[in-house]
């Protein structure tokens, strides 16, 4: 589309009257700005990360910056080419300057430096989203658009003053906000953030200090606010920027769902994960069938076992020794190892410890030697005396974490050691025939083990890459001699690579071996933490130990905690190890229709009085259906026959299977989705008491138009 030329607003005939060239005048007039601008600044930027990738990619931070400039300028490209226009989200008018301002999800500006759309997450973005008729924010009125393939399909006037009205739309009932609430949804979570209202767009912008909690009821936009936030976090706060976010979701599904959400505002470098990909056992770990054992294990306590359980193997030897070198023999007495074992810096995980003892060793005999014995030969001298290399695996073993945890499982005399708190039957309890059976309830046991215990490959991966340093630098060595030699120019420039600094810089370190990075290890600025009602206070500990600062918004409801969430979420946190709290509620259901709410609300308040319910501002118009269970392939096929877009789910069938357009989920995966149909299968067998109402309530909650029961054979 040329847009000096062809008109960027496409409007239905039913709103013919918003087509008025009066009212659209200087929008058009604004978007053709914003076409050419777009286009300038993606041919610039082209050019740009053309030059980039061709320049030589240097070493260490200098392929650093270059790698993370190309990242920058494809990230920003991939935004600009996927959204054309739609970047423009809206434009405002203040009292006091009738210039409109038009917000974007980027700023953006002409080759003059004229401002043709402020960043949705600038100060001066703010009144887009946050005014309202009890405060105008210094606002006259306010647009938003609605886009549909590259075209304003539909727009909404606002105003905020009595004399506002000229120039402006009539309001209808087919807003952009109200008509996104009830559009088709699809595989992925819809754009929201040209809807984005007051109530969420106050959290969204809450500062980063301590633990901000988002309590809302199904359809309040608790997932919605917690991305944009990690959105707006990253362009915000620098410090974040640098270190990075991680959103922490419930099961796959979910972030399959949210994933182009971020990269739609801008980000790409976020990380997203469940708990299971915390820790390398998660992708098999089953479900703890033993209500009485997944509760241990759910208590933080049992995490901080991992402590004493780890300095079990750390032990210097009480008895001195004679080392044998070629130099002379070396007695090392039991100072000496205690010195030596002393030497760890605090925090160090165990596996990695192991090669400052050894260098600490080597230079408490190399001391004791004299000048003679240069360090690299006595450390090689030492790594040859077996009685030696047996004494310091005895003292501090390399240990996986996996066997440390299955200890804890399989040696009842073990686990009261390091956990004596334990009564004799909770020990019995806890141990199992199979102890890497491994369990969801084992992985903040293994995670805290892994973190504490270190990579036991890393001293070896060291080695590996000292030795191969080593060797280049043997090699460039004898290049440099060979070209010296070779050199008959007047000025002898070849002499110059004989400096150890240059032959330092001629060495590959990308082709030297080392492991690949762990993404998730952390440490984050930020945690998102969505559906965080399900998390025990051991699963805290996995989040906790990967954000330091304790820097969170945690997302969820109480009502829809599968095991229950008897307590408030200030005691819950305060309990896993937060210290700054501060509590936000979301109580307006933009998502799910009131006709079945009407149906839901008394399954949660049948076992959770005061559960936080919200209100729906909308009807779709569409009964709650009851019916057999004979009549799910009559009722989607008529669905489906009814409706070109949208999405179905079937909630609770064991046998049914995914098919174009059509989940099949239980109640446990359904959770943070949402879909234009739902039909729950013998909801009654989701489970009893607060487990099953739970599971009854989100499944219902899903369906964003229309809520099918079916019960019976």
């Amino acid at each position: 589309m040329n847009p000096l030329t062809t008109s960027a607003f496409d409007l239905p005939e039913r709103l013919s009257h918003k087509a008025d060239p009066a009212l659209i005048a200087d929008d058009e007039r604004h978007f053709a700005a914003v076409a050419r601008a777009l286009e300038q600044s993606i041919d610039e930027l082209s050019e740009r990360l053309a030059a980039v990738r061709k320049a030589p990619g240097g070493a260490g931070r200098q392929a650093l910056d270059r790698d993370l400039e190309v990242h920058r300028l494809t990230a920003r490209l991939r935004v600009l080419r996927r959204f054309g226009l739609d970047l423009c989200l809206g434009r405002m008018v203040g009292v006091d300057d009738p210039e409109p301002v038009y917000v974007g999800r980027l700023g953006l500006t002409d080759s003059a430096g004229r401002r043709l759309l402020v960043d949705w997450r600038s100060p001066a973005a703010e009144p887009f989203f946050g005014a309202t008729h009890a405060n105008p924010m210094g606002l006259a009125s306010r647009r938003r658009y609605r886009w549909t393939r590259g075209r304003v399909s539909d727009y909404w006037d606002e105003v905020f003053t009595p004399d506002g009205l000229d120039g402006h739309a009539a309001l209808d009932d087919q807003s952009a906000f109200i008509a996104g609430l009830g559009g088709s949804r699809s595989a992925r979570m819809r754009d929201v953030l040209g809807t984005i209202q007051a109530d969420q767009d106050a959290i969204i912008r809450a500062g980063s200090r301590g633990a901000l909690v988002v309590d809302g009821g199904p359809g309040t936009g608790k997932t919605v606010v917690a991305l944009h936030r990690a959105a707006y976090l990253l362009y915000s706060e620098p410090r974040i920027g640098r270190r990075g976010v991680l959103v922490v979701g419930p099961h796959q599904p979910y972030l399959a769902y949210v994933a182009d959400v971020l990269p739609s505002l801008g980000e790409e470098g976020v990380q997203t994960c469940t708990l299971r990909d915390l820790v390398p056992e998660g992708a098999e770990a089953g479900i703890e069938t033993d209500p009485d054992v997944a509760r241990l294990k759910a208590s933080a306590d049992l995490v901080k076992a991992i402590e004493p359980a780890v300095a079990f193997y750390e032990n210097p030897p009480t008895e001195g020794m004679t080392v044998s070198t070629p130099w002379s023999d070396i007695w090392l007495s039991p100072d000496d190892w205690a010195e030596a074992f002393d030497a760890p810096d605090p925090g160090t995980p165990h596996n990695e410890a192991r090669d400052q003892i050894w260098a600490e060793l080597v230079r408490i005999v190399a001391d004791k030697l004299g000048e003679d014995a240069p360090l690299e030969l006595v450390r090689r001298s030492l790594l040859r005396d077996r009685e030696l290399v047996a004494a310091v695996n005895r003292a501090w073993p390399l240990i996986e974490a996996a066997d440390l945890v299955a200890d804890l499982w399989s040696v009842p005399a073990y686990l009261r050691l390091c956990a004596p708190w334990l009564s004799p039957d909770e020990v019995r309890k806890l141990q199992r025939a199979d102890a890497k059976a491994w369990t969801v309830s084992d992985l903040p046991l293994l995670d805290a083990a892994r973190r504490r215990l270190g990579d036991p490959q890393a001293s070896r991966r060291r080695r590996r890459q000292e030795a191969a340093v080593a060797a280049q630098r043997e090699l460039m060595a004898r290049v440099a001699e060979d070209l010296i030699e070779a050199d008959d120019s007047e000025m002898l420039v070849m002499s110059m690579l004989r400096g150890e600094d240059l032959q330092d810089a001629l060495i590959d370190e990308s082709a030297l071996p080392a492991a690949d990075p762990d993404l998730l290890a952390g440490p984050f600025a930020h945690i998102v933490v969505d559906e965080a009602q399900e998390l025990t206070d051991a699963e805290w500990q996995m989040l906790l130990a990967r954000c330091p600062s304790r820097s969170f918004t945690i997302v969820g409801d109480r009502a829809q905690a599968t095991r229950g969430f008897t307590e408030s979420w200030r005691e819950r946190l305060e309990r896993a190890g937060f210290d700054r709290i501060t509590l936000t509620s979301l109580s307006i259901n933009y998502r799910t229709p009131r006709e079945v709410m009407a149906e839901a609300e008394p399954v949660i308040r049948a076992v959770l009085p005061d559960a936080n319910v919200p209100v729906s501002i909308r009807g779709s118009g569409a009964p709650v259906v009851h019916g057999p269970v004979s009549d799910l392939e009559a009722i989607l096929g008529t669905w489906l026959a009814g409706h070109t877009e949208g999405i179905a789910c079937v909630i609770g069938h064991p046998t049914f299977r995914d098919r174009p357009r059509v989940r099949s989920l239980t109640p446990e995966l359904a959770k943070g989705l949402e879909f234009d149909l739902v039909i729950l299968v013998d909801p009654q067998r989701f489970g009893e008491g607060v487990e099953g109402a739970v599971g009854r309530y989100v499944a219902m909650t899903r369906a964003t138009r229309q809520l099918v029961v079916l019960t019976g054979s």
